[in-house]
């Protein structure tokens, strides 16, 4: 099957998705670093700060399913970090991520052949 655009356009914006989920939760969390408990809110902090990390996670992952689409390698991890870019930040990002991810199936894990 020949290369085409998709998985590439996917992956990058799988992994913008991601990168975009990453910094603003980092930086909301050096915001919530500052103190903040003198009001009392500190158990409501703490469990934001639960979702923060794990939104972080899902941004990781996102970048590395992208940066498998762009080697167009396991197919599988790149269509679930495209999954998972969804809920990021950039959500409409990872929705398009998916849809090319999902679409380019054929063109993983096979080399191109010459001729």
């Amino acid at each position: 099957m020949q290369h085409t655009w998709k998985p590439v356009v996917g992956g990058i914006l799988a992994i913008i998705a991601g990168s975009l989920n990453v910094l603003m939760m980092l930086a909301f969390m050096l915001f919530m670093a500052f103190p903040a408990d003198q009001w009392g809110f500190f158990p409501m902090l703490l469990n934001i700060g639960m979702a923060a990390v794990l939104l972080i996670v899902f941004g990781v992952v996102a970048i590395a399913g992208g940066v498998c689409a762009l080697r167009r390698r396991a197919w599988g991890f790149a269509l679930a970090g495209s999954i998972v870019a969804i809920f990021s930040v950039g959500g409409l990002l990872g929705v398009v991520a998916t849809v090319l991810v999902a679409l380019s199936r054929g063109e993983f894990g096979r080399t191109p052949t010459a001729g």
